[in-house]
Formats: C-alpha cells, sequence, structure tokens
C-alpha cells in the first residue's frame, strides 16, 4: 500500500459564488452538531466512485469548483468564538476562497481502488476542523495518470443523503465547455433558511410542531427497555442483514394494504420491538429527510430531523399495526421540521414535570426510496418467499464504543459499498432489504438484541399473504 502522503499532490481549486453573511444555525445542522459534540463521531458521509476511463483530472477540479461556487452550504464554516443566545456556535459563508483537489499517483504495482478506500477511509474517520476548512473532501486517485477513482467525503453540518443526491442533480447546470451554471440555483441556500427559522413565522412552525412533540413525551410510558444482563465492551455492537424474504413480503404486504412499504417496515419494527420487551405501543423516532417541504426538494443542505412516532400493537392483526403505523409516520414527518434546541427544553421540561426520564432512544432510517410494487407487477407467491427465505444472511459485524443512540435501524436497499465485506456478490443476486441494526448491549442483551433482528424478518413473512395474522403482544396492565 502506497504512503498516501508522500504519493499526495494539491490543485489548487478557487471559487467564488452568490452569498455572504453570518447566520446562526440551522435546525437540521444542530441535530448533527448536537451528536458530534455528544458521542465524538465524525458523521463524515460520502464515498468511493470508479470513473470511466479517460477522465481529465481537470474535469474533476471544474465539477469541485462549481460544487463550492453554486452551494451557499459548502462555502460556511463556523465560528466556534461566536456564541449565539442558544449555546450554538455561529457560521460564515463567505462569498470566494480556495480549496484543493487532492491527486494521489500510485504505482502500477499498487492497486489504486485499495488506496481509494484506505484514503475515503482516512476522510471519513478524521474530524473536519469546523472553523478553518471547508466542508468537502474531494481527491482522485490515478495511475499510469490516469484517473481511476473519485473520493469524496462531506461534512455531515453541510448536507445530508438527500442533499448529496441534489448536489448530483445539480451538476446537469455545468456547462462542461465554459464551466458556467446554465440555470439558477433551484433549491433553499443557507442564509436565507437560517433567516427564515429565526422569523416569527419560524417560531411559530416550530412551535406547532414542538406541541405534536409534547403531547407524545406526555404520553407515552416512560421506558422503552427492560436492561441488559450481559453488556459487552465494545457496547455497541451492529447485527447485519440481507434478506430477499423482506423484500418480497414487504411488496406483498403493501399491495394488500394499499400502504407505502416504509410503513410496512414500520410496522414491523413496532411488532418485533414490543414482543422482546413487553411494551406496547412501541416508540421511536423516524428519520424525516423534510425533501418533501417548499424549496427543500433541491436544498444541498443538511434539512433531515427526526419525528416522534408511537404505534400501540397490542391484541391486533398485523394489518391494523399497519394502517396506524402510516397514520403515525404522517403526523412524525409532518412535525419533523423545529428547532432542535427548544426540543431539547422541552426533554428537560417534562422529564422533570413527569418526574421520570422518557426513554426515546430508538431510531428508524429507512432510506430505500420507493420501493413498493408498481401497477402490473406480478406479486410474490407463497413459493417464492420460501425460497428466498433460505438465502436470508444474519451476522453480528461492527461493534464501537459509543454509537448515536439506544437503537439505531437503518434500512437500504443497497449493501452500504463503504462498509468491508458488504459487496459480497452472493448478497446482490436477488432484490433484497439490507439492515444495519445498531444498539446498546449495557441497555439491551446480546441475544435480545438478536431477537428483535430475527423477529424484523419473521413478522413480514408470517403476515406477508395472512392479513389476519396476531401480533400476539398483550395490552399492559
Amino acid at each position: 500500500m502506497p504512503n498516501l502522503s508522500a504519493s499526495a499532490r494539491e490543485i489548487p481549486v478557487p471559487f467564488e459564488g452568490k452569498g455572504s453573511g453570518v447566520c446562526a444555525m440551522t435546525w437540521g445542522q444542530q441535530a448533527i452538531w448536537d451528536t458530534i459534540a455528544r458521542t465524538g463521531r465524525t458523521l463524515n458521509i460520502g464515498g468511493v466512485m470508479a470513473m470511466p476511463e479517460g477522465t481529465p483530472v481537470e474535469e474533476i477540479a471544474g465539477v469541485l469548483r462549481f460544487a463550492m461556487s453554486r452551494h451557499q452550504s459548502l462555502r460556511a464554516r463556523l465560528r466556534l468564538d461566536d456564541i449565539d443566545d442558544r449555546g450554538l456556535p455561529r457560521q460564515q459563508v463567505f462569498e470566494s476562497g480556495q480549496t484543493a483537489l487532492v491527486v494521489l499517483d500510485v504505482s502500477d504495482a499498487d492497486d489504486p481502488a485499495t488506496a481509494a478506500e484506505e484514503l475515503r477511509m482516512r476522510y471519513e474517520m478524521t474530524p473536519f476542523d469546523y472553523e478553518h476548512e471547508w466542508p468537502v473532501r474531494m481527491a482522485v486517485v490515478c495511475r499510469g495518470g490516469k484517473v481511476s477513482h473519485l473520493v469524496v467525503q462531506y461534512c455531515h453540518l453541510a448536507v445530508d443523503g438527500g442533499g448529496i443526491d441534489a448536489l448530483i442533480r445539480d451538476l446537469e447546470h455545468l456547462d462542461p465547455e465554459t464551466g458556467a451554471a446554465t440555470a439558477p440555483v433551484q433549491g433553499a441556500e443557507l442564509l436565507t433558511l437560517a433567516e427564515s427559522q429565526a422569523s416569527a413565522s419560524g417560531r411559530r412552525r416550530s412551535d406547532k410542531a414542538l406541541r405534536f412533540w409534547e403531547k407524545g413525551l406526555r404520553s407515552i410510558p416512560a421506558q422503552r427497555f427492560n436492561g441488559s444482563d450481559d453488556p459487552r465492551e465494545d457496547r455497541f455492537w451492529e447485527m447485519y442483514c440481507y434478506s430477499p424474504a423482506m423484500f418480497l413480503a414487504l411488496q406483498s404486504i403493501a399491495a394488500r394494504t394499499k400502504a407505502e412499504t416504509t410503513h410496512v417496515a414500520l410496522a414491523a419494527f413496532a411488532v418485533s420491538l414490543a414482543r422482546v420487551t413487553g411494551r406496547s405501543p412501541s416508540v421511536t423516532q423516524v428519520l424525516v429527510n423534510n425533501r418533501f417541504r417548499p424549496d427543500f426538494a433541491d436544498a444541498v443542505m443538511q434539512v433531515s430531523q427526526s419525528g416522534l412516532c408511537v404505534v400501540d400493537v397490542a391484541d391486533c392483526t398485523f394489518d391494523e399495526v399497519v394502517g396506524r403505523a402510516w397514520k403515525a409516520a404522517t403526523a412524525a414527518y409532518l412535525h419533523g421540521y423545529f428547532d432542535e434546541t427548544a426540543r431539547t427544553r422541552l426533554f428537560d421540561q417534562v422529564d422533570e414535570e413527569r418526574g421520570e426520564h422518557v426513554d426515546v432512544s430508538c431510531f428508524v432510517n429507512d432510506r430505500r426510496g420507493q420501493s413498493g410494487p408498481q401497477p402490473g407487477d406480478p406479486l410474490p407467491t407463497p413459493e417464492e418467499l420460501a425460497a428466498a427465505l433460505h438465502r436470508t444472511r444474519m451476522r453480528w459485524d461492527r461493534r464501537m464504543p459509543m454509537y448515536d443512540t439506544t437503537m439505531f435501524l437503518h434500512l437500504d436497499a443497497a449493501p452500504d459499498a463503504n462498509v468491508p465485506g458488504r459487496t459480497d456478490p452472493h448478497e446482490s443476486e436477488l432484490p433484497a432489504v439490507y439492515f444495519q441494526l445498531w444498539a446498546d448491549t449495557h441497555k439491551i442483551a446480546p441475544a435480545d438484541i438478536e431477537r428483535f433482528a430475527r423477529g424484523l424478518e419473521g413478522v413480514l413473512v408470517e403476515a406477508a399473504f395472512d392479513g389476519t395474522v396476531p401480533t400476539r403482544v398483550a395490552a399492559m396492565g
């Protein structure tokens, strides 16, 4: 493996864009900043892409220049000595500046894909210098003078997954000959969003959402879990699963119930959690991308937050839970846009008034996009589901000393190529649900984590062709 620092060089990339000034952190940024400060994790996001043969380095530098010039969030840095009345650092958007494209030249004996992955990991695991570094790290790996791979990592304060998708779409407005933009910026920008959120109408919007949160926090049982008799170190464990059977079951149930597969998956989460904990309703926070809000679809920013989702699963059928999950998720999405610091104050207030800590440390992040059956699509048969069930692969994988929360379920339509061992060809032969379940073994025993994970698939398979399947969860006395 080459010495990355010794074989790397930098190409200066100057940029200049519209808009400059100082503003507060936006609500979505607040959530990311809190997690970074609380856990010490970087939360950097990005990846590696194999490039078409013949891609010139200058073209990649042009893309970087275009993106930096185009989007205020990529020209913003924190002012760590400039703290607002919420205790948060302000940020400054610069009109112009200079960044660099790193060029890593590897020898003919080296594997450029390996070099790119090592560089990606370095970029991902190294915290940004939030005050002095631009929130984009971009590099190309070259062998024999030819570009092989592109490596990009973004600071999560600048963009979320939807923001990266918007940035990629916006490249359609890059004139390859001149490097100029062929259309105005499509989505909301950082300075105007911060101003909007600080306005009277922004505060009213946040207050309305927090009234929904307060109603839920005051009504739900305080505890989610029963404790762990088997705590481990590192304390946070990941269960990874590849399940073609879950994919087929979701299609079948969605067609029967006319629900989105994300609501069916949420129903399975609620039932499996209740079976393990013996507690209903099941309570989780769902990640809300907020891209359905005006001017957010194409916003190159971090705008995702979370919504509170409460689903009663006791003494009913699975299809009834699907309907309840749909209603709960819809309400969560509508109220998933608010001032994060005000919500933190609300948490503290409710805990003090109830005299107990209300645990909302479960999260579900369904990143699969639109994955339901389309009109005219053939639906799976029981025989196909039974055959797919034999293809399931579920295993313990990574362990970490710190994670974001007690339980976090990520659902994907493809394996995470940034995680070693996730691109097994045997785990990509059929459409599938890929999930990563992170959990705190100090609060949930590993055996219960595994029981919950296997229950996700089991609940869906059991209800795939029978809408009357009971949840087998009794109401709490």
